[in-house]
């Protein structure tokens, strides 16, 4: 099977969106060592992989921010490589990678970060004095935004990626309770609306929890990704940046 059967097979769009942003790079680093055979120079070739890499995202209906990494990625490298750049450099970027995203590997949870339509949104249903809960808060934007549109709203997240959680803790001080920890943990029982901007992996045992956890005529919403099988009450087009979705389900 060549690498362009690979990335058009189904398996594809059961990985997290970083393995194939990354697996995305492979027929255009096929290709690019073809043609560094007959004297191509080195900066069309990481330019080209770029390209491919970036074509292939939009295929693979990756967010917008992947198409810009997989686009640059490789021509960076190459810039970084030829220019004898500190190899520390290269190790800080690992070390700030494994902080915010290596976890998506293990729980095939990205980090997607919301509009501001859908937090606009988020605070339009919080009833008065209402509890909302962000599984998988990243940095915490939608939370600042209710809160600032909601001071009377009670708000938490949780957040397993420690710089991310980091950064919430941080710009959330005082407004929203923000753990470390699994989403798995978080105790939804009295929360009036909980919020989720996960992927497609662990809908289907996320709708397991919200039913045996969340009150009756409490609000699901998840941003862009279905439950599987399970037909939403209400969907809002938000008309964003990345054309997202909120699918809502009320709690019986």
């Amino acid at each position: 099977m060549s690498s362009a059967d690979v990335l058009a097979s189904p398996l594809m769009s059961r990985l997290p969106p970083a393995l194939a942003a990354l697996l995305a790079h492979l027929p255009g680093l096929a290709l690019a060592a073809l043609l560094l055979t007959v004297g191509v120079p080195q900066p069309v070739l990481a330019l080209f992989v770029g390209l491919v890499a970036a074509a292939l995202a939009v295929y693979l209906k990756l967010p917008s921010w992947w198409r810009l990494i997989n686009l640059l990625f490789v021509p960076l490298l190459w810039l970084g490589l030829a220019a004898e750049l500190d190899s520390r450099w290269f190790l800080a970027g690992f070390v700030l990678l494994a902080l915010t995203s290596l976890g998506a590997v293990r729980t095939r949870v990205p980090l997607y970060l919301s509009s501001d339509s859908a937090a606009a949104e988020l605070a339009r249903r919080l009833p008065k004095n209402g509890r909302l809960m962000d599984l998988g808060c990243g940095l915490g934007g939608p939370l600042a935004k209710v809160a600032t549109a909601r001071p009377d709203a009670r708000l938490a997240g949780v957040e397993a990626a420690p710089l991310n959680w980091l950064i919430a803790r941080i710009r959330l001080m005082g407004r929203a309770d923000v753990q470390l920890d699994s989403l798995w943990e978080a105790d939804l029982s009295e929360c009036d609306v909980v919020y989720a901007y996960l992927s497609p992996a662990p809908m289907a045992r996320l709708w397991q929890k919200v039913q045996a956890e969340m009150k009756p005529g409490s609000l699901f919403v998840s941003n862009s990704f279905p439950v599987p099988g399970v037909s939403f009450d209400e969907v809002v087009e938000l008309d964003d940046f990345s054309r997202a979705r909120l699918l809502i389900w009320r709690m019986r």
